[in-house]
């Protein structure tokens, strides 16, 4: 018996993907979903990427199997949750911050779902890891915000606004480029809480 076959398949299969280093797997990752951006899903290809980073085709293939399985692992390396790490003692406060921060970063991360499209609707896998990547989260985090404002006793627990939040805070930033052609960015989507968000909360 062979070493290789000693080892087992599984093995072997680590040990090609180890040569591809974290710095490179991050560069294949952003170039894959910076053009899906640009050119939407459907256009990209495993060769378009291939030839963006300079590598060979087989490279990446002997690392993912397809495309949607090379997209879904570009997803799920995204590991930055933005609204992490707010915590200004204040709800009203928070959700500024929120704000802000969203609006930081809602054109690409909105161009982006907007260019996965239907693709989503029709690869399971593909759908979770967006739902990983860019939705549960930070829904998550925002969670935590609402949660330690009802705890400091700033909003009743069983206010009725509270579940419709996230809705409201993500909604607006898929439907905006709908309505106007524009993204939402820190400036609207803060006068959106000031305008929405506080008041449906009684909070100022």
């Amino acid at each position: 018996m062979t070493s290789q076959a000693a080892e087992g398949p599984e093995t072997v299969v680590a040990s090609r993907r180890s040569k591809i280093t974290p710095e490179r797997e991050r560069e294949f990752f952003d170039a894959v979903l910076e053009q899906i951006r640009e050119c939407g899903y459907e256009s990209v290809t495993m060769e378009g990427v291939a030839s963006t980073t300079r590598c060979s085709k087989s490279t990446l293939y002997r690392q993912w199997k397809n495309k949607p399985q090379f997209v879904a692992a570009a997803l799920r390396a995204r590991g930055r949750v933005r609204f992490a790490g707010i915590d200004t003692g204040s709800l009203a406060e928070d959700l500024r911050r929120a704000a802000r921060a969203a609006g930081d970063w809602s054109g690409k991360d909105t161009k982006l779902l907007q260019a996965l499209g239907s693709a989503v609707t029709q690869d399971e896998e593909l759908a979770q890891a967006l739902r990983e990547a860019l939705v549960h989260p930070e829904i998550a985090a925002l969670q935590e915000i609402l949660d330690r404002g009802v705890a400091r006793g700033e909003i009743a627990p069983g206010h009725p606004a509270l579940e419709f939040i996230p809705a409201m805070m993500f909604g607006v930033l898929r439907v905006r480029p709908v309505l106007s052609g524009q993204y939402a960015d820190a400036d609207y989507l803060l006068r959106f809480v000031e305008a929405t968000v506080l008041p449906a909360l009684a909070l100022t």
